[in-house]
């Protein structure tokens, strides 16, 4: 574990005022089971609770839950560290299934909806974009910038499925053939990008610019297109098309900047302020400068 992860080990989830122990594991949060059951249950002895609650699962179901957990040392109330059951975001989501709490309901009753709203999404492929605009228009994004998202977002699709069809079935894969269209196009790896625009586990293409945008596009569905004409097959060819269509892309972008006189790439995030809030921010700037 690096120097940043340690950090973040120490950090604390909140829940309505109570503390959830969390650490990163193989790049994903973890969280405390006995601080869980604290939360949900309210009982003084959690650690009973969870042993009575693994008992009866697996006497009900025959599932036991154990197996949806790993132990990692984590900071007690003494200050000392000590071995602990923890689960993922997946894993603790089932955990509350089990939990039989009232204060566990609000979470059951949400887990259902996202159910349904899931395979209404797999009937109606529709109802998922639109309920992703209306997500992204939340979060207080242009309508400009949501349309260049969502293109994105269905080039990416199509790229991701000629890779399945051509033998790219890990997910290791996916992430090293991206990287190395996004190293062609922008000189960064996705890992790079996101330090460079200061985030840590936000998606980075939420926070991508227009022009961000328009190149991360422009290389990912070039790669489809060289990936079906040269009928790549296998990691290393297609390995050499995300090459050759992120390039295209780059030396797309290398052009602009010099025409432009500006970077494409830039340290610009929406952490503190919405897209559309600064956009609009930038742009009385520039009348203002015009105006000058």
């Amino acid at each position: 574990m690096n120097e940043k992860d340690k950090t973040m080990e120490t950090k604390i989830a909140l829940f309505k005022g109570k503390e959830i122990r969390k650490t990163i594991y193989n790049d994903e949060w973890w969280f405390s089971v006995v601080d869980i059951i604290e939360v949900l249950t309210d009982s003084k002895k959690p650690r009973d609770y969870w042993y009575r609650l693994k008992k009866r699962e697996r006497e009900s179901s025959g599932v036991e839950l154990s197996t949806f957990c790993r132990q990692l040392k984590l900071v007690s109330s003494d200050g000392k560290k000590y071995l602990t059951e923890i689960v993922n975001t997946e894993n603790a989501f089932r955990l509350i299934q089990s939990i039989p709490s009232p204060k566990a309901e609000p979470f059951k009753r949400w887990l259902a909806k996202v159910g349904y709203e899931r395979i209404q999404e797999i009937e109606d492929p529709e109802l998922a974009t639109k309920r992703t605009r209306a997500l992204y228009k939340a979060k207080g994004y242009s309508d400009d910038w949501i349309e260049k998202r969502m293109r994105g977002i269905a080039i990416r699709e199509e790229l991701t499925d000629e890779w399945n069809d051509r033998g790219i079935k890990e997910q290791v894969d996916y992430a090293i053939l991206t990287s190395e269209i996004s190293k062609a196009t922008f000189g960064m790896t996705p890992s790079e990008y996101k330090k460079f625009k200061g985030l840590e586990r936000e998606n980075l293409l939420d926070h991508y610019t227009d022009l961000e945008l328009i190149f991360s596009m422009l290389g990912e569905a070039a790669t489809t297109e060289i990936t079906r004409n040269k009928d790549a097959q296998g990691f290393n060819e297609n390995k050499d098309a995300a090459n050759r269509g992120g390039k295209i892309a780059g030396d797309a972008r290398k052009k602009l900047e010099i025409e432009s006189g500006k970077k494409v790439s830039t340290t610009d995030n929406y952490l503190t302020e919405p897209e559309a809030k600064k956009k609009l921010g930038e742009k009385t700037k520039k009348e203002y400068e015009n105006y000058e």
